[in-house]
């Protein structure tokens, strides 16, 4: 079992940057990739990237490339979604999720979720 808990989400102006943490609680958290996710009002939770179990390889969705940055920290059972030049259209809940020894894009190949941050964009 492992816990997931994201944090730093908050109310920002459209150009600023934010970085989102999710802290993982429970089994060995440095076996499993973490993946982040968004979904904002209305629509379907959507992938944003991906990094592996010992922070070497990163994927991102095509569409989030150059704006968003996933790293992670074993040692704190940590990891991070920075988020780039962010648009009111930007506005969703954050989630990470990982998934044990493998990767995924999409959201039923992950075995554990996190509740989410909301981050909300003003212009």
């Amino acid at each position: 079992q492992v816990q997931l808990v994201e944090s730093g989400g908050g109310l920002v102006q459209a150009g600023d940057s934010l970085r989102l943490s999710c802290l993982a609680s429970g089994r060995a958290f440095n076996k499993y990739s973490v993946g982040w996710f968004r979904q904002a009002p209305g629509k379907e939770r959507e992938f944003l990237g991906q990094i592996s179990e010992n922070g070497e390889n990163t994927f991102y969705a095509d569409s989030w490339k150059g704006r968003v940055t996933i790293s992670r920290d074993n040692a704190k059972n940590t990891a991070y979604l920075q988020l780039n030049k962010l648009k009111p259209e930007d506005t969703a809940v954050y989630y990470c999720a990982a998934i044990f020894q493998s990767y995924g894009i999409l959201n039923h190949q992950y075995d554990y979720w996190g509740q989410g941050t909301q981050v909300t964009v003003s212009s």
